[in-house]
C-alpha cells in the first residue's frame, strides 16, 4: 500500500503576509503551491509565472474607479477600498485569459498571454501546432478558473463588516453571471446563424463588459462606506455604469477594427476574422455598402489587405464615425447621471476621460 501525505503549510505559506496586496498574495501563494506538491510541479509554477506576467501593466482604471468613488462618497479606509479594487482587478484578469481562449488570441497588451506562453512552450518542447493551441487554451482556462477563485477569497477577506463583505459577494456573484451571460451571446452571435440588431449587439456588450468593468466597482464602492446616502445612489451608480461602459466598450470595438496594433497590444484582425458582431458591423448591415464588407466579415482566412477594405468600406458608408457618436452619447449621459448622483467635479472628469483614451487611440491608428 502506498500511503499518500499531502504536505503542509507553515503560517506563513497559507496566508499571506498583511502587507501585500490581494494580487501579489494570490500569485505568491499559488507559485508556493506549486512548490510544495510532492513532487514540485515545474509547469504548474509556470502556469502561475505566466499568470503574473500576464497581469503586468495596465492602467488599473478599475481599481481607481473603486477607490476615487469610495473617497467621493466619504469613505476614508483607503486599504479597504484599494483591497477590494484589487479583487476586482483579478476578476477582470480571469475574463480577459477566457476571452483569449474563446477568440483564439495569443497576444495581449502586445505581448504573448497565457496560452500563448503555453502554446510556445509546447511547439518548443516539440509538439503538432494543434497539440500546442490546446495545451495553451488549457492554461488560459485554467488560469482564468484560478484568477476568479482569487477574485472571490479576496473579498471574503476584506476587513470589514460581515454584512458588508455578504453584499459584496452579492454584486461579485451577480457580476460574473451577467458577464458569462453576455459572453456566450457574444459567441452564439458570432455563429453566423443571426443577424443581430443593433440594439441587441449593445445589450451583449453591456452584459458582457459593462456590468464587471464599471457597475461593478462602482457600487461596491458605496457598499464599502455603508451609509445611507451611499445605498440611496447604488441604482444611479447601476445606470452610470452601463452608460460609462458601453462608451468604454463601443471605443474598444474601433480600436478592434481600426486600431494600431502597435499602440493597442492587440489585434485588429480578430473582429473582423472571428466575425464578431460589433455595434460597426451592425451599423453597416443597414447601409448599402454591406454586400461589398460581408465577404471579409467572418473569413478565417482574412489578411491584411482584404482588412484594410473592409476598413475602407466601413469608414466610407459611416459606420465608424456612427460607433464613435454612440459612445460620444453614451459618455454624455454617464456624466449626468454622475452629476446627478452628487459626484464631485474632478471624479466626473476622470470618469469622463477614461474612453476618451481609447478614441485618442483611434483616431491616431
Amino acid at each position: 500500500m502506498v500511503t499518500v501525505t499531502a504536505p503542509s503549510l507553515t503560517a506563513s505559506q497559507a496566508r499571506p503576509t498583511a502587507q501585500a496586496t490581494p494580487r501579489e498574495a494570490f500569485f505568491a501563494a499559488g507559485e508556493a503551491h506549486a512548490e510544495l506538491l510532492d513532487p514540485p510541479d515545474t509547469t504548474y509554477r509556470t502556469l502561475w509565472e505566466a499568470m503574473r506576467h500576464a497581469a503586468a501593466g495596465g492602467k488599473g482604471a478599475r481599481p481607481q474607479l473603486v477607490t476615487r468613488t469610495y473617497q467621493a462618497l466619504g469613505g476614508t479606509d483607503l486599504e479597504v477600498a484599494a483591497h477590494v479594487g484589487d479583487a476586482v482587478e483579478l476578476l477582470h484578469g480571469a475574463f480577459v485569459m477566457h476571452d483569449d481562449v474563446i477568440d483564439h488570441d495569443t497576444i495581449r497588451r502586445g505581448r504573448l498571454n497565457v496560452s500563448g506562453m503555453f502554446a510556445r512552450r509546447a511547439r518548443a518542447a516539440g509538439a503538432s501546432p494543434q497539440a500546442a493551441a490546446t495545451f495553451g487554451d488549457a492554461a488560459g482556462i485554467l488560469a482564468g478558473d484560478l484568477a476568479i477563485s482569487g477574485a472571490i477569497t479576496a473579498v471574503a477577506r476584506t476587513k470589514a463588516p460581515p454584512h458588508v463583505i455578504t453584499a459584496l459577494l452579492d454584486l461579485f456573484e451577480e457580476a460574473i453571471r451577467t458577464t458569462a451571460a453576455g459572453e456566450l451571446e457574444d459567441v452564439e452571435l458570432s455563429l453566423g446563424i443571426l443577424e443581430p440588431t443593433l440594439e441587441q449587439v449593445l445589450k451583449m456588450e453591456e452584459r458582457k463588459t459593462a456590468v464587471y468593468s464599471f457597475v461593478l466597482p462602482l457600487q461596491a464602492a458605496a457598499t464599502l462606506v455603508d451609509s445611507e446616502r451611499a445605498t440611496t445612489v447604488l441604482p444611479i451608480l447601476d445606470l452610470l455604469g452601463r452608460h460609462l461602459g458601453l462608451a468604454f466598450q463601443l471605443q474598444d470595438d474601433v480600436l478592434g477594427t481600426f486600431g494600431d496594433p502597435a499602440h493597442t497590444g492587440k489585434s485588429n484582425l480578430t473582429d473582423l476574422r472571428e466575425g464578431k458582431h460589433t455595434p460597426i458591423i451592425a451599423h453597416a448591415r443597414t447601409t448599402g455598402a454591406w454586400e461589398s464588407i460581408a465577404p471579409f466579415h467572418g473569413a478565417a482566412d482574412l489578411d491584411e489587405q482584404g482588412a484594410a477594405i473592409a476598413r475602407s468600406a466601413l469608414e466610407a458608408c459611416g459606420s465608424r464615425a456612427f460607433v464613435e457618436a454612440l459612445a460620444f452619447d453614451h459618455m454624455a449621459a454617464a456624466r449626468a447621471l454622475a452629476r446627478a448622483a452628487c459626484l464631485p467635479h474632478d471624479l466626473v472628469e476622470w470618469i469622463g476621460a477614461l474612453p476618451s483614451r481609447a478614441a485618442r487611440q483611434s483616431r491616431a491608428a
